[in-house]
Order: structure tokens, then sequence, then C-alpha cells
């Protein structure tokens, strides 16, 4: 069957939430917003290209950071409102050069930072 994007369930704002997770660990990496564009752009380059929701604009992972992220598949949910995009991640997914953007553990009303930042031979600015 052909996947045709204008088929999935965007919101008002014409967006749809995408989850990267990591191949091969399963790890989830970071969540970001992508409209039609972004999710055609992404098949077409398998370079994950997100909607800036802040900026307005096209943001293809790691064009700034070199923290890339390769598609190695795409998924979408039974509701067809939500995508899960396998990713070969190149460097740290989160903006604070961590692994990924979900660090803090909340258990028992208690917030638990679970990683440090990365060390890394160059910082970089926030992609987002």
């Amino acid at each position: 069957m052909t996947f045709d994007a204008s088929t999935l369930v965007y919101d008002a704002k014409g967006l749809i939430p995408c989850i990267a997770q990591a191949e091969g660990t399963d790890e989830v990496l970071m969540v970001a917003w992508m409209n039609q564009e972004a999710v055609e752009r992404t098949l077409q380059t398998r370079r994950v290209t997100y909607w800036s929701r802040s900026r307005q604009s096209f943001w293809i992972k790691g064009e700034s950071s070199g923290h890339t992220q390769e598609l190695v598949d795409l998924r979408v949910d039974c509701d067809r409102d939500c995508l899960l995009a396998v990713v070969r991640q190149e460097g740290p997914a989160c903006h604070t050069n961590r692994r990924s953007c979900f660090y803090t553990s909340v258990m028992d009303g208690e917030e638990k930072e679970l990683m440090q930042p990365l060390k890394l031979a160059k910082a970089y600015k926030a992609e987002q």
C-alpha cells in the first residue's frame, strides 16, 4: 500500500508529534513536531526533518550540531495522530548534550537527574 502523508491526523496547527527512538536499543531520544512537508522531506531524504514551532521553519536534526538522525523506519500509530521515527542517532539527541531529552525521573514527588551531559569536543547551540 502506498503511503500518503496527507492521511495522517494533524492538529489544528497542521502538526503531528514524532517520537525519535534509537535503532537497536529502543531508547526514546526526543519528541518533536512535524508538518506534512516535514514528513515528506524526511521520507525523501532519510534525514529527520522537524518543524520548529518557535522559529516557524524546518529543522533538519543535526544541521548545525552535526548530531544527526538518519531515518531507519517511520511508523504510524493506530490513530494515525503520532509518529515513531526509528533513527540512527549520531551524538546526543538533546540540546543539553545528553543522549536523550528524557533525563529526569519523577518518583514519589521527587525529581532525579538520570544522566549527565556528554563531554564533547565542541559544544553546539540549541537547534530547536
